[in-house]
């Protein structure tokens, strides 16, 4: 990181390190000076590109947001039928947890912060965007009869998300890492059958 780089390359270089040090630290005590050093810059040259630890957890957090919806999206339109595609979102979501650990201690900070702030905003921001590309996807399905008639689609949306919540909750508390793999498979088959269809 020593070498010259870009502007945009620069910060996501600081946005990428910063959820880093958040997969094993609480975003409550990561400083400026820790980023900094885990890339190898002054704390100077940090705030050359943030001018604030305010900037850049907005940063950090619009990131989130904007790299793992762009994953969910490209997931549901790989599939060639509604319920497929539900099953790519959530394992897609899924597979993003596991690769930066550091996003769940992120986010549920922020959310625990009891002022509102710009970050907080974005993260609902994200929660609203989500739930729209599953109340898509969930009508779609539902017109093609691929969950129940007449389902709750805001309950249904509402347990989608809360299960890979619980996974990540369970992985934070265990200490084990979120992946993809039988435990996801088998909630996920439980979801199905709760929300019905053929």
């Amino acid at each position: 990181m020593n070498a010259r780089l870009p502007t945009e390359e620069r910060q996501a270089a600081i946005v990428t390190a910063t959820l880093a040090l958040a997969r094993d630290t609480s975003p409550a005590f990561i400083t400026t000076t820790d980023i900094a050093r885990a890339i190898g810059v002054t704390q100077g040259a940090l705030f050359k590109h943030f001018p604030s630890k305010d900037t850049l957890w907005l940063a950090t957090m619009q990131w989130i947001r904007g790299e793992l919806l762009r994953r969910l999206e490209a997931a549901a339109g790989s599939a060639a039928e509604p319920r497929e595609a539900l099953r790519s979102v959530f394992r897609a979501h899924v597979v993003f947890v596991a690769e930066h650990p550091g996003v769940p201690r992120f986010i549920f900070h922020e959310l625990q912060q009891p002022a509102d702030s710009p970050v907080k905003r974005e993260v609902r921001g994200l929660m609203q965007d989500y739930r729209t590309l599953l109340m898509r996807l969930l009508g779609t399905a539902e017109r093609r009869r691929g969950v129940a008639a007449a389902l709750d689609r805001e309950a249904a949306a509402t347990l989608f998300i809360g299960i890979v919540q619980g996974i990540v909750m369970q992985s934070m508390a265990t200490g084990r890492p979120v992946g993809p793999g039988a435990q996801a498979d088998r909630l996920f088959a439980l979801y199905l059958r709760a929300v019905g269809g053929q």
